[in-house]
């Protein structure tokens, strides 16, 4: 296919109707980009019928594309199922870091002061996930214990690439794991932010311990642009944490991250943070702002790789989504009045303007 390839991984519920909102962006008459889309359905009825090959398909077709956009989907419960399509996606591309911004929304009001950009970059395996668990009786009680594994190579990626994105916006690495409690597990993601550091030494450091991440992020000390670097299990908490700080996480996108030798992104899969909302479909009233960032997000790790004009045109569509919330064009989520559809044909129109 000539131009740009995006695959686009379809999902269940409102997940799939946002998706399609966003679709009507990623077009050429509207970016102003020679580009293609090629669809896979990770609907929950395809992944069950295809017993998860459709996945596999998916994965391989954005590892060779090196750019994808994905739905929300939904992991059913039941070990004999299908399981989590993000889990087997995520280790088919070998996705090692998965960044998520929060930023605010015109007209809708922060928590706690908060005004700049966050991005919580987070390791995207390992850690508390996958980890080894197992049960025993001593003594008349019983012991739980669970033995966590990260790699070093993990945390360089970690590291070095929230370092690299403070840079691009302006901000500030901030935070950092326990390492005064675990300074052999946690102490190594640690090391590696510093010597990051020294690799960077025009990006400013803050490192700081979780709990006073946390505290900080509630305390006003976010005020500049800021970049935290997270262990897996943080990184999951503190995302669930920042974006609600923007008073709403329809602002933000998620994007996972396979990267080269040099820690470049090789394979940048974006989506919106959210869930399927099934109490929405149908509707016509989902907010597609989170959607519709995640298709700007692929066009900016596109640009970054050399497709030329995707970087304008990312930039182009994060404009003109914030400029349609200014303009008072809203959801009903953000107290506004303005359909899933027409939100998204306001942000058309001034992309074609």
């Amino acid at each position: 296919m000539a131009g740009l390839r995006i695959v686009v991984l379809e999902g269940d519920q409102t997940g799939q109707e946002l998706l399609e909102q966003a679709l009507r962006v990623l077009v050429p008459d509207v970016v102003g980009l020679d580009l293609s889309l090629e669809r896979f359905d990770l609907s929950l009825e395809s992944r069950r019928r295809t017993r998860n090959e459709v996945c596999t398909e998916a994965a391989r077709a954005m590892v060779e594309a090196g750019f994808g956009i994905k739905a929300a989907t939904i992991t059913p419960e039941g070990a004999d199922d299908v399981g989590s399509p993000n889990r087997l996606i995520r280790e088919a591309i070998d996705g090692k870091v998965i960044v998520r911004t929060g930023r605010r929304i015109p007209g809708v009001s922060p928590v706690a002061g908060i005004h700049h950009p966050i991005s919580i970059v987070r390791m995207a395996i390992e850690d508390a996930y996958g980890a080894e668990e197992s049960r025993r009786a001593e003594d008349g009680d019983e012991v739980a214990e669970r033995t966590e594994v990260i790699h070093r190579s993990n945390c360089r990626a970690v590291a070095e690439y929230a370092f690299r994105t403070a840079q691009q916006i302006e901000g500030r690495v901030y935070g950092g794991p326990k390492w005064t409690v675990s300074p052999i597990y946690e102490g190594m993601l640690k090391e590696e932010m510093d010597a990051a550091a020294e690799r960077h030494p025009g990006v400013p450091y803050e490192p700081l311990l979780i709990d006073a991440t946390y505290a900080g992020l509630l305390t006003g000390r976010a005020s500049d642009p800021l970049v935290i670097p997270c262990l897996n299990r943080d990184g999951d908490l503190l995302s669930d944490l920042v974006l609600p700080l923007f008073g709403s996480i329809a602002g933000a996108e998620s994007v996972l991250l396979a990267l080269g030798d040099d820690l470049s992104a090789k394979v940048a899969m974006s989506e919106a943070p959210h869930g399927t909302a099934p109490a929405l479909e149908g509707k016509d009233i989902a907010n597609p702002m989170a959607m519709i960032l995640a298709g700007a997000a692929v066009l900016h790790y596109a640009g970054e790789t050399g497709v030329e004009g995707a970087e304008r045109a990312s930039a182009a569509i994060y404009d003109a989504v914030m400029d349609t919330a200014a303009a008072g064009i809203r959801t009903p989520d953000l107290k506004g009045h303005a359909s899933t559809t027409e939100f998204t044909d306001a942000v058309i129109e001034r992309l074609r303007g």
